[in-house]
């Protein structure tokens, strides 16, 4: 039997590839978490209603889920460096025009068109690289670099705060444009995994043309949109996708209607991105302890992150908010550090880089639509809980489709020879195995 393999080398320079992934999550994710800070000045600014307004955002979802296919068809054709180089010049452009204030039409096409294209080709190189790098710390190395979105968070919400009263709304999108800029230096340090070959009996793996696999580029696996599997992992993505976003938009809005001043409503937000830290760090660690399935592990926390959501419109308080929106945070850490991981126990990892971006273009749909539903019914209600609630039933819907996927996976696995168990790590290729 021949392989084609990339060997983690668990350590070394990887750890490099995590401290560039720590950055472009801060650069990117945080800037996006944050956003809701600028809501009601876009709204005030261009006079125009809640759910017109979200489509700033949503739109920027959508398109950062739906560049993953094309990032990741990219990174394998070209490189990961590459790709996140030029994720950081579209997003840098996108903050900068939007800084201009020219119309909302402008507003979709740069904030939402051009930074959601530039996230989504910085975020998610940066993901696979980090999943290349590391086998056994994977887990972990994956929840520190995705931390890298929390610690940012918790500084950019009294800074951003901070530039909207300093340079008004505009001149803050100028300067998160050239903060983002970093990002080609990010991506200058992503090194590319040199690839290995082995075979049995020494000769070497060569494809159907004769030619040596370790020369060849990889091609972007659509036929993985057959396995069972992954659609109904992709169902659980777009429910979640659905209700992931909302919180962070709605949260200062909705304690700037109980009478919170800016500054309070702000600081909501940085206790949310601890506990979003801590939520990161300690799944990573359970999750390499493998005491329980990453997908068993997953349905729970995404549920219970639902019921807080579906609890928080009760908080009438500063002190509640804070209580409901750290654990939110926290549970909301969870379910980031394991989610995309989850995808190797259902893909395999050579097929990681194409199931990821599959994952993420159909995600898109529940990150397009979710935003803008929960602002019409806060217009249609004219109370923010409503919003809460839509997410809350979103996130605990989407848990039941990922009971189904862990079902599937370990009943494949019962029925595969033990000697094919290992393949999620250690991918086998036939050497006439065709290449979608």
């Amino acid at each position: 039997m021949e392989r084609y393999l990339f060997n983690p080398p668990d350590g070394g320079y990887g750890w490099v590839v995590v401290t560039s992934a720590f950055f472009i999550m801060g650069l990117t994710a945080a800037v996006h978490k944050n956003f809701g800070l600028f809501f009601l000045e876009i709204q005030n600014h261009y006079n125009v209603l809640t759910s017109t307004t979200s489509w700033v955002t949503s739109t920027t979802i959508a398109v950062f889920h739906l560049g993953a296919p094309l990032a990741s068809a990219l990174s394998m054709h070209l490189s990961h460096r590459t790709v996140i180089m030029v994720g950081g010049l579209l997003a840098a452009s996108g903050m900068i025009i939007g800084s201009l204030g020219l119309s909302l039409p402008w507003m979709y096409l740069s904030v939402g068109v051009l930074q959601g294209l530039g996230v989504s080709f910085s975020w998610l190189p940066a993901n696979s690289m980090v999943s290349h790098y590391f086998k056994r710390w994977r887990p972990i190395a994956y929840s520190i670099a995705s931390s890298g979105e929390c610690v940012f968070a918790m500084g950019f919400s009294p800074f951003f705060q901070w530039l909207i009263d300093s340079y008004s709304w505009q001149g803050s999108l100028l300067i998160i444009g050239g903060l983002q800029l970093n990002l080609c230096v990010c991506g200058a340090l992503m090194r590319p995994l040199q690839s290995t070959q082995t075979s049995i009996q020494g000769k070497p793996v060569l494809d159907s043309k004769g030619e040596s696999r370790t020369s060849k580029k990889g091609t972007f696996q659509w036929r993985l949109i057959q396995k069972p599997e992954l659609l109904l992992y992709i169902m659980f993505a777009i429910l979640a996708a659905a209700g992931f976003f909302i919180p962070p938009l709605f949260l200062v809005p909705y304690a700037n209607s109980l009478g919170m001043g800016q500054y309070w409503a702000a600081s909501v937000l940085s206790v949310l991105a601890l506990a979003d830290l801590l939520g990161r760090l300690a799944c990573g660690w359970l999750a390499n302890l493998r005491l329980v399935r990453n997908l068993q592990l997953l349905t729970m926390v995404v549920t219970v992150l639902g019921v807080v959501l579906l609890l928080l419109p009760i908080a009438q308080s500063y002190w509640t908010i804070l209580v409901f929106s750290s654990l939110y945070g926290f549970l909301f850490g969870c379910v980031v550090a394991i989610h995309v991981t989850s995808i190797v126990d259902i893909v395999g990892l050579d097929g990681f880089d194409s199931g990821l971006g599959l994952f993420m273009l159909f995600r898109s749909s529940g990150g397009f639509v979710g935003p803008p539903a929960a602002g019409w019914l806060v217009d249609w209600t004219h109370d923010f809980s409503a919003a809460f609630y839509f997410s809350g039933i979103c996130l605990v819907l989407s848990g039941v489709f990922v009971v189904l996927v862990d079902r599937m996976v370990e009943k494949k696995k019962l029925n595969l020879p033990d000697s094919f168990t290992e393949t999620t790590d250690h991918p086998i290729h036939k050497a006439d195995t065709a290449e979608v």
